[in-house]
């Protein structure tokens, strides 16, 4: 009994101080890693190690900007991370933006040649190795003409693709992920994530700031996830970053949210559209100036208000039917609840559940600005 207990204590004790598994990444300058001096500038590989636990899975990125696989190879950067490489690591394999530099031959590759061949070089090692190789289609570009964002990697991806298909490799489809991506922020909400260029007054398109990277590094890590299940255990950050599903509706919600955006569809309001000066609710003394944000849209399953007391206003005693939040955004007041008072400021958060009663009075010189949301 004393061994069989002996014996358990050694395993769990091996288990709990495993070593994590490791991720390599080859690639270029969109998955790479840069200090603060050329902040805000960041690769998504930079952010990978943020979205999971360094005990568990520890990231190596070895991507360098301006690379191809071929100079990557070249310069002895593939070396450098056999030297490293071990049985049960992974290998993120992105190229493509410069294998396409044609008038660069130290960097050019061919898409239907040896695109592939290079590519097979960094395989064929994480499998000698007992590593998973994983195929990462470059990253799209923000490259728009007359409305459309053009492919600038379609050869590449597709030779990528097929290589995968053909030699059995694990692929995440980044190049397909980071187009759905962009179309959906569309030309202008996408500039933010992407590095900005002063002197042209626009961003490059193909580098990342910031928010980019972190938003790519979570695309390829939903789809990695897909690949390989033991790494979600090791997020830290959730990966809700799909973009690559479509909604579908039937052709007569679609037509009514066509006609009727404002009633139906998602929108943007500014609240100085809809301020209704009111006498304080429930009995309260006023002035108050009320926002009922979205309150003619329909289907909307819940209310979501702001209402803001001058002084001396308030929100009279009144029973609750529904759950209802009051957050105070800013001033000071008295709450009332259940016949409990409660000297409340900005910050915090009221919560008053069906049954209950309650009551609110603005305090001070300062106006109370409380925002309300419940269940319609």
């Amino acid at each position: 009994m004393l061994r069989l207990m002996l014996l358990f204590s050694l395993l769990t004790g091996i288990t709990a101080h495993a070593a994590p598994q490791r991720v390599f990444i080859a690639g270029d300058s969109t998955a790479a890693e840069y200090g603060p001096e050329r902040a805000p500038q960041a690769g998504w590989g930079q952010m990978l190690q943020s979205y999971l636990d360094p005990a568990r899975i520890e990231v190596r990125n070895h991507a360098k900007g301006g690379r191809s696989t071929r100079s990557f190879i070249a310069e002895g950067r593939l070396d450098a991370i056999a030297g490293e490489l071990r049985k049960g690591d992974v290998l993120l394999i992105q190229f493509g933006h410069n294998d396409a530099k044609f008038e660069d031959p130290t960097r050019y590759t061919d898409p239907a040649g040896d695109y592939a061949t290079f590519l097979m070089r960094y395989v064929q090692l994480a499998r000698d190795t007992g590593a998973t190789p994983v195929l990462v289609t470059p990253v799209a570009r923000l490259l728009y003409d007359f409305g459309s964002l053009l492919d600038t990697h379609g050869v590449y991806t597709l030779a990528m693709k097929q290589l995968a298909a053909r030699e059995d490799i694990a692929l995440i489809d980044l190049n397909d992920r980071s187009t759905r991506w962009i179309r959906a922020l569309g030309e202008q909400g996408a500039k933010p994530y992407f590095l900005f260029v002063p002197d042209q007054q626009k961003a490059d398109g193909t580098h990342f700031s910031t928010a980019g990277a972190n938003a790519v590094a979570c695309l390829v890590l939903r789809d990695w996830a897909e690949l390989q299940p033991t790494v979600k255990p090791a997020l830290v950050r959730d990966i809700d970053c799909d973009v690559g599903g479509t909604q579908r509706e039937g052709s007569d919600s679609i037509s009514r949210r066509a006609k009727e955006p404002d009633r139906f569809g998602s929108q943007v309001v500014h609240e100085d559209a809809i301020a209704r000066t009111q006498p304080g609710p429930h009995g309260g003394a006023g002035p108050t100036t009320a926002y009922p944000f979205f309150a003619d849209t329909e289907g909307l399953p819940f209310v979501l208000r702001k209402r803001v007391l001058r002084k001396g206003a308030g929100i009279g005693l009144h029973p609750q039917h529904k759950d209802e939040i009051y957050y105070i955004v800013s001033g000071q007041g008295s709450y009332v609840l259940d016949g409990k008072q409660h000297d409340v400021r900005a910050g915090h958060a009221l919560l008053t559940r069906a049954g209950s009663m309650h009551a609110l009075q603005q305090l001070g010189d300062e106006d109370l600005v409380v925002l309300l949301a419940y269940p319609r």
